[in-house]
Parts: C-alpha cells; structure tokens; sequence
C-alpha cells in the first residue's frame, strides 16, 4: 500500500499542470511495476507526449486520437483492435522510450547515462565512435517494463498491442540521427568523432503516421494464440509474423465509421469539427479536411466570423522588456454541419 501511495504521490505531481488527457496517465501509471518509482516522473511526460502527439498527427482526421481511446489494456475487453488502436499502442511506448533515454543521457538517473560502449571504435571511414551517445538501450528496457506490463489480454488482441508496442520502441532506434564533430589542423576535418542522438519527437510521430497509413490487417491463427500466449509465460510477438513485419504497425479489425456519432463504440462522429479553409501555411493535407470531415460525411461546411485578439505592434524597451499591444481581428473559421433540411428530418424521426 505504501509503494501505491508514493506511486499517486508521483503521478499527481507531473500530471498536475497536464491537459485533460492526464487522467489516461494516471491509469498507464497506476498499474506500471511498483519496483520502478525512480522512473513515474519520467513515464508519465512520456506517456504524455505520445497523446499530444497522437492528437497533433491526427488533428485534422476523422478520428482525432480522442480521450476515450487512450486506454492501454485489452484486460476490460473493451478495447478493439483497428489501425488506430495499433497507432495509439506505438506512439505511447515511443513517448515512454524518447523520454526515459533523454533523461538518461541528461544525468537525471543514478544508475543511467550515455551510451558509450562504441567509443574509440571504428565507425567508418574518417569518423570514430566518442562523445555521448543517446542511451537507448536503458529507455528501450525501462519502456517495455512499463508499458507492455500493462497488456493482461490472452488472446489475438494483447498480442496486437505488444507487436505495436515494439514497433513503436523500433521507431525510436529507426529514427536516430548521427552527429559529428570535426577535428584536425585549422579545422581540416581530417577525423570526426561521432555518436548517435535521438531525432526530434515529432519527427517520430511523422514516422509512425506514415506507418499508420500502410498498417498491415494480420489474420491470426486463434487456436495458437489460445495456446501459446499467456500472462505469465508470452511467447514473442514476432514468432506469430513474419520478420519483415517486425517494425510495422499491424492491426485486426477494419475502421469504423467515424463520420457518424456512435455511443456504444465511442465515437463522437464529425457534426460540429473544425476544419481548414484557404488557410496558409497549412499542407495540403490540412487543406482538403473540410472536403474529409464535412463534404464526404454528408455535412455542409458552415464559416463563422468570430473575433480574436492578438499582440501586435510589439516593441523593445531597455532592459529588458518586450511589450506589445493586444489587437482584435475578424477570423473565418469553418465547421461541420447538418444541412438545415437535415437537421429537421433528424428531429422529427426521434
């Protein structure tokens, strides 16, 4: 009882200042091994920047990486076992990996720093292993501790979740960058020392987004997994596909509808969603989300006028402030909705 209470203690203390989504920290957390409190502090930012990361990917999406689907256990039998599902899983240990590694490499954990098993090792020509290498080796292990520990399922379904746990874990590596450092007479160069870092957390989620848009749909044999996959002895994820699927995210289940609100399965369809119109700077993936979220599910798309306030006509005072004026300005926004001939059949049917 007393290791649960430091582990609330812990929870309650990052995730204080966190958006609503930290309430689905907490429950990562909750039920994460005991043995680790070292770690709480650092599992739960990462778990956290995985949802902000899934809601950033999928922002202008159908599904938008809702609250309710935030869930990392199959052990309700809730759960179900889509793309989304297998994005949400990857993204979540990655979070959890980028950031125990990260903290690692900073000094923040007694028994953890860089990684420097390669240094003065040959890397290639002209260039040799030194400085501090990012210790994923340490993040990886502490992630899986946490995060496949949270998978009680015995069936199709927990074995989904571990696969795409992993995938996730790989991306982390898969997306590593080598940064070098010149050395020689008057900055020739002639040799380089270089080590490995991790690449930006956005750039990971670009990577699993891409995975998510070519996930493979698996059909399991579920007479095997009944008999092979068990809490207390799992066999490997990768025994039940083939090697080359190893760092790709897979799923069971084909997607819902998510244009239409659909209680029972948690979807809040897309009447009322924001999307983007004529906007700059915007991809053009952003650009079409009104033809996606309002158009092809049967709704029209509505601009608003609303009036927003800015800072503007900023300037530097010695020393050392910047003050600025607050500006108002009409902006178009545009959202979702029925057709007015649509809203009135829907009313009269009830």
């Amino acid at each position: 009882m007393g290791d649960l209470l430091v582990l609330w203690v812990a929870v309650g203390m990052c995730c204080a200042t966190l958006s609503a989504s930290a309430w689905s920290v907490n429950n990562f957390l909750i039920t994460g091994p005991k043995a680790y409190l070292t770690y709480t502090t650092s599992v739960a930012l990462g778990a956290q920047s995985g949802i902000e990361e899934c809601k950033f990917q999928f922002a202008w999406e159908r599904w938008n990486c809702p609250e309710n689907a935030l869930q990392l256990s199959t052990h309700n039998r809730l759960r179900s076992a889509t793309r989304e599902t297998s994005f949400i899983h990857a993204i979540s240990s990655a979070g959890v990996m980028h950031t125990i590694t990260k903290n690692c490499s900073m000094g923040d954990f007694e028994n953890c720093g860089c990684d420097e098993s390669k240094n003065g090792k040959t890397g290639g020509h002209g260039w040799i292993w030194g400085g501090c290498s990012d210790n994923v080796e340490f993040g990886e292990r502490i992630s899986k501790l946490f995060v496949d520990s949270l998978e009680k399922g015995k069936d199709a379904r927990a074995l989904m979740n571990l696969h795409n746990n992993r995938a996730g874990r790989l991306a982390v590596r898969a997306t590593m960058k080598r940064t070098c450092k010149c050395h020689g007479i008057s900055g020739s160069c002639s040799i380089q020392t270089c080590w490995l870092q991790l690449a930006d957390f956005r750039e990971m989620g670009d990577y699993l987004k891409a995975k998510y848009e070519r996930a493979l749909k698996i059909e399991m044999d579920k007479r095997r997994l009944r008999a092979g996959n068990s809490a207390e002895g799992r066999w490997a994820p990768t025994e039940a596909f083939l090697p080359s699927a190893e760092a790709e995210l897979i799923f069971l289940e084909e997607s819902p509808d998510y244009c239409t609100r659909n209680s029972s399965l948690g979807i809040y369809g897309t009447e009322g969603r924001e999307c983007l119109q004529n906007s700059h700077n915007t991809s053009r993936w952003e650009q079409r989300s009104c033809g996606r979220l309002c158009t092809e599910c049967g709704l029209q798309v509505e601009e608003r006028r609303t009036e927003a306030t800015s800072s503007c006509n900023c300037k530097f005072q010695w020393c050392c402030t910047v003050k600025c004026d607050q500006c108002r300005h009409v902006v178009n926004k545009y959202y979702c909705t029925r057709s007015p001939g649509d809203a009135l059949a829907k009313g009269s049917t009830r």
